[in-house]
């Protein structure tokens, strides 16, 4: 939950190039995502509430990052619409299960790791912008982690479609 507060917090400091400080919230989000989900898992904490949230919130961060970057010219428009495109799509097939009955798919290993990598990728290409040392090296490995989290991204969603597919295929045989 306190992943959500500061979505609007990061896109200011994106927005007004605290890039400093937009990482660091970033990076925060991201260890507490870790946290949360390691320490939900282990006690058995696990909440439907906190199976919804967490995705969410993950979305969130992706897109106000991907805004922002791209408001900035550091990222490219086309990249931000690859990306949102895929959002739609995914939202699409959810609606598709919900309209057969079913609240949600599992989540694939594949589109955890899409995720993971974008949330890696835009804090490194945020770093990338400079001159210093950390600067030429951070550009090019977010530059690397965008591409193949952006590939990943899309191979979830064909997974996703292959599942929607099988989903509709049993209910409809199921209706027979």
């Amino acid at each position: 939950m306190v992943r959500l507060v500061f979505v609007p917090i990061f896109l200011w400091l994106i927005l007004t190039g605290q890039d400093n400080w937009a990482v660091v919230v970033l990076t925060l989000s991201g260890v507490t995502d870790y946290l949360d989900g390691k320490i939900a898992r282990r006690y058995n904490l696990v909440t439907r509430f906190g199976q919804l949230l967490d995705p969410v919130s993950d979305r969130l961060y992706i897109l106000s990052t991907l805004l922002g970057l791209a408001w900035r010219d550091i990222i490219p428009w086309w990249l931000v619409a690859t990306l949102v495109a895929r959002e739609v799509f995914g939202t699409a097939l959810l609606m598709v299960v919900r309209h057969y009955g079913y609240r949600a798919l599992p989540v694939h290993f594949i589109g955890k790791a899409a995720t993971f990598d974008l949330l890696f990728a835009f804090p490194l290409i945020l770093l990338g912008q400079g001159e210093s040392q950390l600067a030429l090296i951070a550009l090019p490995v977010g530059w690397a982690f965008a591409w193949w989290g952006t590939a990943l991204y899309w191979v979830a969603a064909v997974l996703y479609a292959v599942q929607t597919r099988d989903v509709v295929h049993v209910a409809k045989a199921a209706r027979r």
